[in-house]
């Protein structure tokens, strides 16, 4: 495919290794030639490269299925999920999930991207909604501010609220940089 053809979401492959693209922004700068930059992360390792491609280069693109999963619970050696449509369960490997898992709770649905027949990606939402399990004691009379204390979600995962939040409470949680975003009305 041409690469002013990528799009947000697009699977590529390049020097043997399989890229999602996170952003891709077409750019005609003043008197130069457009070209595309793209921002991809790696679906094995996780890391994310900056690419500038001019409006002729190829690029090989690469299809994933995607799948809706449930989450069912960890065995000790990964987390098992279930196929929604076939109801076949599989196993993702920390090298495949990352900190995905910090942001699912038990029997929670997800899409899983798939090569080849094989799981290689858990594509989460771009919020989700956990419970605080720990944190300080509220302050009485407290608004919003821009103080923040820690809290420990029912995941384990470790984030930063406002002094209004207490135990029990269901807050909304950004899964790109694990923020709070906000109270959740049950």
């Amino acid at each position: 495919m041409k690469a002013v053809d990528i799009r947000n979401g697009t699977a590529v492959k390049m020097d043997g290794k399989l890229y999602i693209v996170t952003k891709a922004e077409h750019r005609t700068p003043g008197n130069l030639r457009a070209f595309m930059q793209v921002k991809m992360k790696d679906i094995i390792s996780g890391g994310y490269i900056e690419k500038r491609f001019s409006s002729t280069d190829e690029v090989e693109e690469t299809y994933l299925d995607r799948r809706t999963a449930e989450y069912l619970y960890e065995d000790g050696e990964g987390w098992v999920f279930m196929d929604s449509e076939s109801f076949d369960q599989f196993t993702l490997f920390e090298d495949m999930v990352g900190d995905a898992m910090q942001y699912l709770r038990p029997n929670t649905s997800t899409e899983i991207l798939f090569h080849e027949g094989n799981p290689v990606l858990v594509n989460l939402p771009s919020a989700v909604d956990l419970t605080i399990t720990d944190t300080q004691p509220g302050i009485k009379g407290a608004t919003a501010t821009n103080q923040l204390k820690e809290a420990v979600c029912e995941t384990g995962l470790k984030t930063r609220v406002p002094p209004f939040i207490e135990i029990g409470e269901t807050v909304r949680i950004n899964t790109a940089d694990g923020s709070y975003m906000s109270r959740v009305k049950e």
